[in-house]
This record gives C-alpha cells, structure tokens and sequence, in this order.
C-alpha cells in the first residue's frame, strides 16, 4: 500500500473512504497526516453539528510530540517537493480541480454537516476550489526569473546577473472555519505550486472538510511528501508557528488570533488575512432596488460569516427609506432552515455563542438609540436575519467585526463625511460601492483604506485570481495564487563575472 492510502481508511482512496463515512451517517473521521500516514490512533475531539446538534466529525487531535514529528518529517520532505517538476506540480493540480468538480454535491453536504453553511453556498465554495487549484496551476507553469540589466551602471558593465524563484521550504497554513474548502485550497495549492512541503492546521470545526481537501490533492497524485494534517486547538497552531523548521506561515482568522501567530512566529515570512467590517456605500444616484437586492444577498451568505460579509451599509439620506424598504423586502424573503436543503438560504451560525453574541449586540444597539428592523432573535444557533437601522457610530455592529447575520444601515449627507466614517475602523478589507458617477469611484478608490472596492456591487464580492487582502488591523499580503506563490518563495540570484549577455567590452 503507498503511504498516502492509509490503513485506517480501509485501503479506498481517501476522499472516497471520507465521503463513505459520511453517506453511512456516522461521525466522519478526520485522521491526522503525519509523515506520509493518516493516523487515528490517539485522543480525539468531536464535532457537534450546530444545525443537527449530533456528533458529525471526529478528529484525531495533535499533541507536542506530533508537531515535533511534523517538524522533522517536513524538513526531510522539503527536498523532494522542491525537486517535482513545475510541469508536474501543475498537473497535479489540475487533476486535483476535476476531482473537485466530480465531487462537488458530496463535499457540500459535509460543509453543510459540518458548519450549518446552506449547502448551495457550499457548493459554491466547491466551484470556487475548482477555480482555485486551476488557477495554481496555471501560475506553477509560470514561476521564472529576471535577466538583471547589470550593465546599465559602470561596474555592472562586462557582467551578467540571472534571478530565479526557489521553494521557500516548509510552509504552514492556518485556516478558518467559515471556508474550509477554499481558503484550504488558497493556501496549499500556492504551496505546492511553489514547490514547497505544506503543514495544515485545520479549524476545529471543520477537520473533515479540511481534510477532504486535502485528500483531493494526494488522490490527484501529490507525493506523501507533500502535505501534512494537524488537527487541534490554538496551542498546536502556536507551537507549529514557533518552529525553526517552518519558512512562511499563512493565517487567515480574526485580528486577535493573528497577533498571537506573529508572536509565536517570530522573525518568520508571514501572510496574514485578518477580520473586517466591511462598508458599503449607497450614493444619490445609484440603483437602489438593485443594491438592496446585492445586500439582501451578499450580506446574509454563510449567515454573515465572512471577513467582507456586507455590514455596514450607508445610503445616502435621501433614498434611505427606500433602501431600507426594499432591503427589508429582500431580506425578509431569504429562506432559513435546514442546510442541507437545497433551498436555503440562511442555515445556521458555527455554533451557540456566535449567535448569541449577534443577538446580544443587536440589542445592545437598539438599546443605545437604533431600530431593529427584522430580525433580532435566534434558534439555537441560527439567527434570525437582523437588520439595525441608524445605530450609533459607537455601537459594536459598526464598530467590531459582527461576523453573524446582521447588517446595519446608516444614513448619510455628505460623501466626504462617509469616507472618513469608513475609515475611522480599525479594519480595511473592503468596500463596496453604488454609483454611477465615475469621480465618486475615483474618489472612493482614492480615499477609502481598504484593500479593494468593488464598484456597483457589495463588500462581499471576490475574484479568487485577482489579488484580495487588506490594511490595518486586516492584516497584510494578499490571498491570490500569483501572491502568495510570491510569498512561498525567495529570489536567489546569480552573477556572472567577466561573462556578458550584452555584448559589452
């Protein structure tokens, strides 16, 4: 048997042997990968369905002694990632985005099982990973170098200097719960792209659908080498953080947790995609029934879960009653329920507490001055749509990252003044923006500290090949295969003395 079809599976394929486990109905087991073998032997920690409320998923947690083997096992496999061939990376990919596509409806409802994310909006995620690994792909067959123009100065003229981009090593990625499957694939198919040894730390409420991911790219042909599995709690993501062994660490969670891997990481290359709460702007002249409708839609997705979920909208005063209407129209007719049914649209949040929270700071709001339009309540750990109208500007629906099924909206006056009440957040991941207006979009792009703005639609819209990532407390480098290839790597450079390309005498 080769090390990457493990004996606790049963010999099937990986992805095949997860998926069985889950059409039996049982908890689906998410083994560790260590050293080329999945593992199942040792403690374990279940995870709770926050919609079924029954144990979905059991993994195989990490203890110290696992991150040490990791460590060292990594360190050895560096090597022979490093030595595939980009032609063979990519291929890898590749198959690993078609294995995607077959198995899009069953990993969805693993999603769904796992998380309460409706399942339409898990197989959307499935979509986007398809995208993903073709895009790393693509950008594996295009890693290269610089010829440097040494003799444009005196001391550089006779000479010829060459750069290449090389493997940085040992990567670990940190991924968060609300988009286990492609957050997962960003990061490990960069990686691998890049020609690195991956360490994955998966979010204790989606080890199965984490590892899933996983398989997809071992079942496509990646060497045992390539990748390893951890599952457990925050001390094993710092532990692995501080590991002299690792060369980047790529995070992406709240503000606070990515504070604490800095520190842990030390003197390391770090990509770090924190929280939000992203604004949406509704100007004088935008089409308001059509940016309600985007609103209504991209606001509530995942039930808010999503560093650029709409949370913050601001409609100019003079068409805010009709905004307001016509989002409440739209909100109102999202349909929540069981995720597994292909009609929802709003399932449930990660778990009790999270919505709670939700529910606590609407009141709060309402408490402090603002209206609560729709919404407001909770069953168990799905949340009601909520939309809080006019809150005040202190108040943590504007100020911290709801990450919950609620969306304020602000009057305003003055676009200037909007800008700035944009900007005084801590966070700056995106913005969204209606107008038609080509110097308020100008304007906007200009003014507004975010990362990206998306014009004539929503905060919560994003490309997965086009760069995506924010300023301040949202963290710093960007999240598109191209980037973070860049960031998996190092420039090395070779100078040839007294040889010239150029001709020079």
């Amino acid at each position: 048997m080769s090390p990457n079809r493990a004996d606790p599976l049963d010999g099937r394929p990986i992805l095949d042997a997860l998926l069985i486990r889950q059409e039996n109905s049982g908890p689906v087991l998410a083994a560790a990968l260590l050293a080329g073998r999945w593992e199942t032997d040792g403690a374990t920690a279940d995870r709770v369905g926050p919609y079924t409320r029954t144990v979905v998923s059991r993994a195989r947690t990490a203890g110290l002694d696992d991150v040490g083997s990791a460590a060292e096992y990594a360190s050895r496999a560096a090597r022979t990632i490093a030595a595939l061939a980009p032609a063979t990376r990519a291929d890898i990919l590749e198959r690993a985005a078609n294995s995607a596509a077959v198995h899009r409806d069953a990993l969805a409802r693993l999603i769904a099982w796992e998380l309460g994310k409706p399942v339409k909006d898990g197989r959307g995620e499935l979509d986007r990973v398809v995208d993903t690994f073709r895009v790393c792909a693509a950008e594996a067959r295009q890693i290269g170098g610089d010829v440097l123009p040494v003799a444009g100065f005196g001391r550089g003229v006779g000479n010829t200097a060459l750069t290449y981009r090389a493997p940085a090593g040992v990567a670990l990625a940190i991924t968060p719960f609300n988009a286990p499957a492609n957050l997962l694939a960003h990061k490990l198919g960069a990686s691998f792209a890049a020609g690195n040894t991956t360490i994955v730390k998966t979010p204790p409420q989606a080890p199965a659908s984490s590892a899933a991911i996983v398989a997809l790219l071992l079942d496509a042909g990646a060497p045992p080498e390539a990748v390893q599995v951890l599952h457990g709690d925050g001390a094993v993501g710092a532990a692995l953080c501080a590991l002299p062994e690792v060369s980047v660490v790529s995070f992406t969670g709240s503000a606070a947790t990515g504070a604490a891997v800095a520190r842990a990481a030390g003197a390391k290359r770090l990509v770090l995609e924190l929280g939000g709460n992203a604004a949406t702007i509704v100007c004088a002249d935008a089409d308001v029934a059509h940016a309600a409708a985007v609103c209504a839609k991209t606001g509530y997705t995942n039930s808010g879960q999503s560093c650029i979920s709409v949370q913050r909208v601001y409609v100019h005063r003079s068409r805010f009653g009709e905004f307001l209407d016509a989002f409440r129209a739209g909100v109102t007719a999202l349909r929540v329920g069981d995720p597994l049914d292909p009609a929802t649209d709003v399932g449930s949040m990660v778990d009790d507490d999270a919505a709670e929270r939700v529910v606590r700071w609407s009141r709060e709001a309402s408490d402090a001055g603002a209206t609560i339009v729709t919404g407001g309540t909770r069953d168990g750990a799905t949340v009601a749509p909520t939309i809080v109208a006019d809150p005040p500007p202190t108040a943590n629906v504007v100020t911290e990252e709801v990450f919950g099924a609620l969306v304020a909206v602000v009057p305003f006056d003055d676009f200037d003044q909007v800008v700035q009440e944009c900007n005084r957040s801590r966070y700056g991941l995106q913005a969204g923006l209606f107008t038609r207006d080509l110097g308020t979009i100008v304007h906007a792009w200009r003014e507004l500290e975010v990362g990206g703005l998306i014009v004539n639609g929503s905060s919560n819209f994003r490309l997965d090949h086009v760069p995506f990532g924010g300023v301040k407390d949202s963290g710093f480098g960007r999240e598109t295969p191209r980037s973070m290839i860049e960031d998996y790597t190092v420039v090395k450079t070779l100078v040839l003395r007294g040889i010239s390309i150029w001709g020079d005498r």
